[in-house]
């Protein structure tokens, strides 16, 4: 369990609305030079949680996406592979094994996920079973109804105690800020969550909408920095759900870089939770790379 000394969690840090969507706007102007747009291309990819959460998954699907986590594009076997693989906890052992030899992590979402409706006891044994059968991640949401109820310490015990069950494996918060409704909510959870000892914070569970937003990352990017000055620790971050394009994923990059240093533009501290964004990456590196668009019959749909 966490013992830095934890805010009071009942005061609110003000967030300026208009400062924060104004910021976000004036860096998506920025512009990426051409020698540097292959680089941050490999580097996107290289973030990406490649993950597939459907009640139909089964093992042979998580074995091909493994495949994918390892050679995103066989005629290209240079490029980067991915930073994990995110299944449900009953995949973790399938997941394990496919990616054997390997650096690329296999995470899982645990808690009851994506609901989060369930008792302690079970959700500490969903995140048990996960990292037993080999998850080097955990990716938990928080009780949202809890939160917005008020009940701060609830929250903050919870999450300490998934964390004290993860042993040696990573734990990756999901606030579902979808459903916190104002951007104080959100640095408020990200502050609750990273005292009580989030290794990453994310958005959202990709299950509702609006999922990752912008203006919504960049208000937990400083919820972030904020916490790195206080306590000298980082923090990763991971925006999740709604993230299809290239042209987005770098835009998240600046607002990473401008917001926390170039420190934090590694797998190790951002991750993108956008399978579907990998191909578009893909498809941008074969053009810089070619100078023509491949079509997208040539990546396959994982």
């Amino acid at each position: 369990m966490n013992t830095e000394q934890q805010p009071n969690f009942n005061s609110t840090v003000s967030i300026d609305k208009v400062g924060v969507e104004e910021r976000v706007s004036r860096l998506n102007k920025r512009s990426i030079k051409n020698e540097s747009k292959m680089q941050a291309l490999k580097l996107a990819l290289s973030m990406i949680d490649l993950t597939t959460l459907e009640g139909k998954d089964s093992e042979g699907k998580v074995i091909q996406l493994c495949s994918k986590a390892r050679t995103p594009y066989a005629p290209m076997p240079d490029l980067p592979s991915v930073a994990a693989v995110c299944v449900y906890p009953s995949m973790v052992k399938t997941a394990k094994n496919a990616l054997k030899g390997t650096s690329i992590n296999v995470a899982s979402v645990a808690t009851a996920f994506p609901s989060g409706m369930a008792s302690h006891q079970v959700k500490l044994e969903d995140t048990k079973f996960a990292v037993d059968a080999g998850a080097d991640e955990i990716d938990m949401v928080i009780s949202r109804g809890e939160f917005l109820k008020g009940n701060y310490n609830f929250v903050y015990d919870e999450i300490a105690s998934i964390k004290e069950a993860c042993g040696d494996a990573h734990l990756k918060v999901i606030l579902e800020t979808g459903e916190l409704e104002t951007y104080e909510n959100v640095r408020k959870a990200s502050d609750i969550a990273m005292y009580a000892g989030a290794d990453f914070i994310k958005t959202s569970t990709g299950k509702i909408s609006p999922a990752a937003t912008q203006p919504v990352t960049l208000v937990m990017l400083e919820a972030i920095r904020d916490y790195y000055q206080a306590t000298g620790k980082m923090i990763g971050m991971k925006p999740a759900g709604g993230i299809r394009k290239a042209k987005q994923a770098l835009q998240y990059l600046v607002l990473v870089k401008e917001t926390l240093g170039a420190s934090w533009l590694s797998p190790e501290w951002f991750r993108f939770g956008a399978s579907s964004l990998t191909n578009d990456l893909l498809m941008q590196i074969v053009k810089q790379e070619t100078g023509v668009y491949q079509s997208s019959n040539y990546f396959s749909n994982d």
